[in-house]
């Protein structure tokens, strides 16, 4: 069931951005008849559930959480669209991979080779693109409609806090943000942002959902980057105390 008050959420989404709702199904009901088999619950709730959570971001702090990030390799690591890329760099391992697929295809198709699990998510705008999934070998579909067929719907608007909505979902017993600016500067690793204007508009967005799901969430909040409601802020030198690791 999806995190409640969510169909609010969307409704705002569409009439702030102009979205149609009628696309966001027809892309749904594409992304849904290429699943043959979904990925069940309880799957993801052994992954999550309890476990320290790394959500990476693609903002511009990214580059100097690396190092730090790799001495957390027991933690989960849900990585937000084009910040895989900076994974696959640097040799960090993903958990879990959140995508609508508008970032660096060459990554994402990398990764879907692996045992990463993919979550792909379908709306109005990216149709066309959703055939990539044929060649991944672990995903599973999402959509920001009603639930329906094989297809999730955990709550969430960018690739960003999507991964944040699904890390709740599961009951993550920490939720750290890594990356996850939500300023005005634009990450390197943020690909084919056309309009940058409307891009800082989605990430004002994305940070009011997270400061939203923050009132709801029984997980420990945290962010290494730019302070956010309802998100302790912390150093990256702090993770180990707190982590206890």
């Amino acid at each position: 069931m999806v995190i409640s008050g969510w169909n609010k959420k969307y409704n705002e989404i569409l009439k702030e951005f102009g979205y149609s709702k009628k696309d966001d199904i027809e892309s749904a009901k594409i992304l849904n008849s290429k699943i043959t088999k979904k990925i069940p619950k309880k799957t993801l709730t052994k992954l999550i559930q309890n476990n320290d959570v790394f959500i990476i971001g693609a903002g511009p702090s990214l580059l100097k959480s690396i190092k730090t990030l790799k001495k957390f390799s027991n933690g989960v690591k849900i990585v937000a669209d084009g910040a895989i890329q900076a994974f696959l760099e640097n040799d960090l391992k993903a958990d879990i991979l959140v995508t609508d697929l508008d970032g660096d295809l060459k990554s994402i198709k990398k990764i879907g080779k692996t045992n990463t699990l993919i979550f792909v998510h379908a709306h109005g705008d990216n149709m066309e693109k959703l055939d990539l999934v044929s060649g991944f070998k672990n995903w599973a579909g999402t959509t920001q409609t009603k639930e329906f067929g094989k297809l999730y719907n955990f709550g969430g608007f960018t690739d960003g806090d999507r991964c944040v909505f699904l890390a709740n979902y599961f009951n993550a017993k920490n939720i750290i943000l890594v990356g996850m600016d939500f300023g005005n500067t634009i990450g390197k690793y943020s690909k084919n942002i056309s309009n940058k204007t409307l891009k800082r508009k989605k990430l004002r967005f994305g940070k009011g959902l997270l400061e939203w799901i923050s009132l709801k969430s029984k997980s420990n909040l945290y962010t290494t980057s730019r302070p956010i409601n309802g998100f302790k802020k912390i150093s990256l030198s702090d993770l180990e105390q707190i982590l206890n690791y």
